[in-house]
């Protein structure tokens, strides 16, 4: 979390007018503040990583670079942030491609200001935002590559009971309070997770959960 315990949200959007209405949200809620606007993956590229952000929305139909690969090339910049993916429907086949780089949900265009900012609360939270089928094609997708997860059993007991916990919706305060930690040390355990199991996000780590 940024200093002063203010969430800090860049926008990466074509339409000027959405870029706007969106900030607007974001800067009129108490606690949130929207710090970059960028028309393109470009511009985002060069001025996101000068003054990282909590929380990125990062359209996937860019013109130029999509936000795919806007967001492959954001990641590394920024290991720090969250990715919430902006799009205009629930595009499945897209949405799923983002999801397996790294994104942590989706949010849609036509959302509300409640919404927005709930689908922000989520992933700092731990949560990952989607539509059923997106989740169902990620576990489709991790069916498919083979049955054995070797990289499970290199979890300990304590880092499956949390994943468990992640894999059944619960967000990381849900899953600190069921375990009685502190939220740090389920943001620590996630973490270990992500490196042992060669993830990026909380559907790819569940979707191998699943698989086991």
């Amino acid at each position: 979390m940024s200093s002063g315990d203010v969430i800090r949200v860049s926008i990466v959007e074509d339409e000027k007018n959405l870029r706007k209405s969106f900030s607007e949200a974001i800067e009129k809620t108490p606690g949130y503040a929207c710090i970059g606007l960028y028309p393109d993956a470009e511009s985002a590229i060069a001025g996101i990583p000068r003054v990282p952000p909590d929380v990125v929305i990062l359209d996937i139909n860019l013109p130029g670079m999509n936000g795919i690969e806007c967001l492959r090339r954001l990641r590394p910049l920024v290991p720090d942030a969250k990715f919430l993916m902006f799009t205009v429907y629930d595009e499945s086949e897209k949405i799923f491609e983002a999801l397996v780089a790294g994104a942590s949900g989706y949010i849609l265009k036509r959302a509300g200001d409640a919404e927005l900012i709930e689908a922000i609360r989520q992933v700092l939270e731990g949560g990952a935002p989607m539509s059923s089928m997106v989740a169902w094609r990620i576990v489709r997708h991790f069916n498919q590559v083979g049955k054995d997860v070797p990289e499970i059993q290199r979890l300990s007991v304590r880092e499956r009971e949390v994943l468990e916990l992640l894999a059944e919706g619960e967000s990381c305060k849900g899953v600190a309070d069921k375990l009685v930690l502190s939220i740090a040390t389920v943001r620590m355990n996630v973490k270990h997770i992500y490196t042992k199991l060669h993830v990026h996000s909380r559907a790819a780590a569940v979707a191998k959960y699943l698989k086991r």
